[in-house]
């Protein structure tokens, strides 16, 4: 008989006295893995590392129950959000988690921080609102969306379209379109994110211009689960401008991670002396995801080895 692994890990993931912030992060995405499968006790011990000092840890802890279709993750993700003194990033993560879990009785509390102070938790909480929304539509049930190769819940579901009919300016027009909605804007970064050639990149690398830090921080998002080399110039720019919001660096440094292109390291040890904590702890994650994206490893997680009892 296997012994169960989740306090191991819940132990590694907790440890503030810990300086391996990777190993951390692996012990996270293992958590994750058994959250998917309705393992509770994985998903309080994501929940307990709420406690930590590390934004990135917290807002990895967020994004991380939003996407293990459990509505038994809600309750440690609205007391997040509402938590007006935590750092706006996890807040962030945290209302964007309810929207992929598509909980309609979040609506009530995405609706009172859709007019949040900070703007990256309004937007969003819009988002949020709009992705449940459309979520329970009529609209949802009859759109003729294609199968994406990408296994996240999403913001925003992407535009419909057929490949052989890509219009690459109208939807970097779409994208860029200040006076849509933002759910619309996203469902078009997403639709650019699944056609994943070098011009739809080029397109995507457009909204790194936009006055939105999220809608930013999205982009570079999207450059990390495509993992391809085209987008390293746009990703360095971004990640080493100073003056650039830190959730945008981040998310920056952390899509390089994932390329794992040996170009990158230099940048990304440069990025690892940051003076800004989350940029500095991303270029610790991301040279340990390059690290295992040019091993022979097949998984990023850390799990305990199973003793017999």
């Amino acid at each position: 008989m296997a012994t169960d692994p989740v306090p191991e890990l819940r132990r590694i993931l907790t440890d503030e006295t810990s300086s391996n912030l990777a190993l951390r992060f692996r012990a996270l995405f293992s958590l994750k893995h058994l959250a998917t499968q309705g393992n509770t006790a994985a998903i309080d011990a994501i929940a307990a590392g709420f406690a930590s000092n590390s934004a990135l840890l917290k807002h990895e802890l967020a994004y991380c129950l939003g996407q293990s279709k459990q509505f038994y993750a809600t309750a440690p993700l609205q007391a997040v959000l509402s938590n007006e003194s935590e750092d706006p990033m996890v807040r962030h993560e945290a209302g964007e988690a309810l929207g992929a879990l598509g909980h309609i009785p979040s609506l009530e509390l995405l609706r009172k921080y859709a007019t949040d102070k900070e703007e990256v938790v309004a937007q969003t909480c819009e988002l949020a609102i709009a992705r449940i929304e459309w979520e329970a539509s009529e609209a949802s049930k009859t759109e003729q969306l294609q199968q994406s190769a990408f296994a996240s819940i999403d913001p925003a579901p992407p535009l419909p379209g057929v490949e052989t009919e890509i219009n690459y300016q109208k939807l970097q027009e779409k994208l860029n379109d200040q006076s849509l909605p933002l759910f619309e804007r996203y469902r078009a970064m997403f639709r650019l994110r699944d056609i994943a050639t070098p011009e739809a990149i080029d397109a995507l690398a457009s909204g790194l211009q936009d006055p939105s830090a999220l809608f930013r921080h999205e982009i570079a998002f999207v450059f990390g689960q495509l993992s391809d080399p085209h987008s390293i110039p746009a990703l360095i720019k971004a990640a080493g401008n100073s003056a650039e919001a830190a959730m945008v660096r981040h998310e920056a440094v952390e899509a390089l991670g994932s390329i794992a292109d040996e170009r990158v390291d230099a940048f990304l040890r440069e990025y690892a002396k940051d003076p800004v904590q989350v940029v500095r702890e991303s270029a610790v994650v991301a040279l340990d995801m390059a690290r295992f994206e040019r091993s022979d490893e097949m998984e990023y997680a850390h799990i305990p080895q199973a003793a017999a009892v």
